[in-house]
């Protein structure tokens, strides 16, 4: 009895054995998630003044757009505030990366409290951007209409 016992643990062992190593994805074949909406929103969020952080910002957002699994499908909105209005002051360097973005759909919004707040003169900022109330209630209202959030 012990034996059969024995012999049928021994082969139910293997049999998970078996299932889970062909549960297992030959990481060369996964290509990552399918894109299935025909429609995407993601809200990328600024709030850091670090040119390097900046630069990565851009490049993400850019990147997400010629994704080919979202290409055509994704609408984003970059929202600056505090110290990440300094993507869009003119004294830096971010002018063509922004009008690249810009021409292919990307909304570019700044927080009127930082520039209230701060005493910013918009004629320092790029007359192409756009403004809205809070970054903060940009946030939470985009998120509530189902938008991805991202702050890389």
């Amino acid at each position: 009895m012990k034996k059969h016992i024995l012999i049928l643990a021994a082969f139910a062992f293997l049999t998970f054995v078996k299932t889970a190593s062909a549960q297992q994805t030959d990481p060369a074949a996964f290509t990552g998630a399918t894109a299935k909406l025909k429609h995407y929103d993601a809200l990328y969020i600024l709030n850091s003044n670090d040119d390097k952080k900046i630069k990565g910002f851009l490049r993400n957002i850019d990147n997400a757009l010629e994704d080919p699994r979202l290409k055509g499908k994704l609408h984003v909105e970059l929202i600056a505030f505090g110290d990440g209005v300094a993507v869009y002051m003119k004294s830096g360097t971010y002018e063509d990366a922004l009008k690249n973005l810009q021409a292919k759909g990307v909304v570019l919004a700044e927080c009127s409290n930082t520039i209230r707040e701060r005493k910013i003169d918009k004629n320092d900022l790029f007359p192409f951007i756009s403004y809205v109330p809070s970054g903060n209630g940009e946030i939470i209202i985009r998120q509530y209409e189902g938008w991805a959030v991202v702050h890389p």
